[in-house]
């Protein structure tokens, strides 16, 4: 019995370390971005935030340095993975790459 209530009071100390933004997160059901995203990193967060940031990463570099049609093109085919998912890693080194898309 002893062992149980060990475990309980670890368990419960580990939960208020969290903090309580991490009890009462809900899911990222609404974003549809969140949710391929997860999709393709079968919800681990460290891929999830890998995914993200380059995501952003490479919107930015679209964003700013416009590089040709042809370029993007290839590497939307590269990081394709299935109907509406996107390898957002694989795309931003994609997009990076000037010899791609020539």
């Amino acid at each position: 019995m002893r062992g149980t209530a060990e475990i309980l009071l670890v368990l419960s100390a580990a939960l208020l370390a969290a903090g309580p933004s991490a009890a009462r997160r809900p899911p990222p059901l609404r974003d549809p971005v969140l949710v391929r995203i997860g999709m393709i990193c079968r919800w681990d967060r460290a891929c999830m935030q890998d995914q993200q940031s380059a995501m952003e990463a490479a919107l930015h570099y679209v964003d700013r340095k416009s590089p040709p049609a042809r370029r993007i093109r290839a590497c939307n085919r590269n990081a394709a993975r299935g109907a509406d998912r996107t390898d957002w890693v694989g795309f931003y080194n994609c997009i990076r790459n000037r010899r791609i898309g020539r």
